[in-house]
């Protein structure tokens, strides 16, 4: 990815205002798809370009905006300095053109701003990662991706539950969320969500799709998770925890456990609370709650109480006390 075509690009923006990315692509003799790489590329770098969709659309500078790099100020250079490359894109195949992008983009800057960049990168580093994720093989990330950009249908295998499904559908796009890609594809006004790392097979077809005009990828995430996080299956269990691991709850549960204890009712003479904690399942119950040993007790259900006690005389069995 060259420099020059990056700096060609937005002043071309600056210059005329609003362009498709067919015009680009024939102003600076590249394609469409390098168009849209570019512009993801000075995105992750905060350049602000925006772009609409639909009659009289195309791609944009905010207004106000200049390209002049070398009247970067030290906090703008500071913001510059702290963005790295996301693991996602990196197993997209974009890494390393980001990468020279924005080392093109610093070498530009004048001396005293290059050093300021120096110093925010000393200083600041992001990790999107979550502790302990698994590392996901996305095979097929590179097949989607292209037959995204090039609006072909995909003919699609994947694993749901016990059993393999098989789809002829039309990628709407591909959303990241930390280091795990998904999926929004479908047909016509049915849409869904697939997680690529279950995606068995990817095939893409000559025949292509018209991308509808109205779709937008950033606002259908948003209430796509929103509703998935209000109607996903919720296994309560009622718990009575111990004072020491009181605090300790948040981290260990996430945030939501806050408004949980704040709402409980007074601890007993020992300082334990009566708790009402929700969970994924109950076998995702069982083993969260056994790893913190005596600290919790299970209350209700009893199903739960009689699995966990079944599991520790299991245990007991496995590691007699005479040996």
């Amino acid at each position: 990815m060259r420099a020059d075509r990056l700096l060609s690009l937005l002043m071309l923006l600056e210059t005329r205002g609003k362009m498709t990315a067919r015009q680009l692509a024939r102003e600076l003799e590249v394609s469409e798809r390098t168009i849209y790489r570019d512009i993801l590329a000075l995105n992750t770098a905060g350049v602000p370009i925006y772009t609409e969709d639909g009659p009289g659309g195309g791609i944009s500078l905010v207004e106000s905006y200049t390209t002049d790099l070398t009247g970067l100020n030290a906090e703008e250079v500071r913001a510059l300095a702290m963005l790295n490359i996301p693991e996602p894109l990196v197993k997209l195949g974009v890494g390393r053109e980001l990468k020279a992008a924005m080392l093109k983009l610093s070498a530009a800057l004048p001396s005293a701003s290059r050093e300021n960049e120096t110093r925010a990168r000393q200083r600041i580093h992001l990790d999107a990662s979550w502790w302990f994720e698994p590392e996901e093989p996305v095979p097929h990330l590179h097949t989607i991706q292209q037959a995204l950009f090039q609006e072909h249908r995909l003919h699609l295998t994947w694993r749901e539950f016990r059993t393999s499904v098989e789809q002829t559908l039309n990628p709407y796009g591909l959303v990241a969320k930390s280091n795990t890609w998904y999926l929004v594809a479908g047909q016509k006004d049915s849409l869904r969500v697939l997680r690529v790392s279950k995606i068995i097979e990817a095939q893409m077809l000559q025949g292509t799709f018209e991308y509808p005009q109205d779709f937008n990828l950033p606002a259908f995430w948003k209430h796509w998770c929103e509703d998935f996080k209000k109607n996903r299956p919720i296994f309560s269990v009622t718990a009575r925890v111990s004072p020491e691991l009181i605090e300790h709850l948040p981290r260990i549960f996430g945030e939501h456990t806050g408004e949980i204890i704040a709402h409980a009712g007074p601890p007993d003479e020992t300082g334990h609370v009566i708790l009402t904690l929700p969970f994924e399942s109950f076998e995702v119950a069982r083993a969260r709650l056994l790893g913190l040993g005596r600290a919790v007790e299970v209350l209700e259900p009893l199903s739960l109480r009689m699995s966990v006690i079944d599991f520790a005389r299991q245990i007991i069995a496995l590691y007699p006390l005479d040996k």
